[in-house]
């Protein structure tokens, strides 16, 4: 139940690997205490409020938007295109913050709390193409369960790519996840040098394209200044 749709018990139980009368119990428990609610008569279940709360709680703790959304107001005004900043939640990448861009045709395929597999986008394959190589390939069969949404991308074309990336510096997929879209992205790199988020712009590809070496210059200066408040921060 990691979003706010009304769902089935069945789907519940099937998606948690646990029987209808376990699932059952568990529900009962997260109701009385306000983690979810059911409805009296489609019977389907829902998030609560206390979920909620409890999310805000972990955001106020270490909440990346208010430190980074300045880089995306910024790189918004330069380009015009839509501004996407993305973290890592194992095998997938959640966008937690989204500018969008003035331009007359933009980006509008991604909002907050949109998650995707790592690898599908430009701001998710940075957060793949500076792991680890043995974290990748751990991920790999994980990630490649929940491509069939994305006829054009595989498993040797994402790894191909996570080399195109760290040859060149930045993520760029073009025309892959959305037809004449892409997208162009750097990781933003924690203390360890692990990424903890990425920086994306969004727009056809034309813009990119034409434009690459500019957005991609752009980016990495943004990072560099969220990577620098950020540890200032102690995140």
């Amino acid at each position: 139940m990691s979003d706010a749709r009304n769902v089935r018990l069945t789907d519940i139980a099937q998606a948690a690997g646990q029987d209808k009368a376990t699932t059952l119990r568990l529900l009962e428990v997260l109701a009385r205490h306000g983690f979810v609610n059911r409805d009296p008569d489609s019977k389907r279940y829902s998030l609560g409020p206390e979920i909620f709360t409890l999310g805000a709680a972990a955001m106020a703790r270490s909440d990346p938007r208010a430190r980074v959304r300045p880089s995306l107001i910024q790189l918004v005004r330069t380009f015009e295109d839509t501004a996407i900043l993305s973290v890592p939640r194992g095998a997938e990448s959640v966008c937690v913050d989204v500018q969008v861009g003035s331009f007359a045709i933009r980006a509008n395929y991604l909002e907050v709390g949109s998650r995707r597999p790592l690898g599908v986008g430009a701001g998710s394959l940075a957060l793949l193409a500076w792991l680890p190589d043995d974290e990748v390939e751990a991920l790999m069969p994980f990630i490649a369960d929940r491509l069939s949404n994305y006829p054009l991308l595989s498993p040797s074309l994402i790894r191909r790519q996570i080399d195109e990336s760290r040859k060149r510096g930045h993520a760029l997929l073009l025309d892959v996840v959305v037809p004449r879209m892409g997208g162009i992205a750097v990781p933003i790199l924690a203390e360890d040098g692990r990424p903890c988020a990425a920086i994306s712009i969004a727009a056809l590809s034309e813009r990119i394209s034409t434009r690459e070496a500019a957005l991609a210059e752009a980016l990495h200066r943004e990072a560099a200044a969220c990577r620098a408040y950020w540890r200032q921060g102690g995140l």
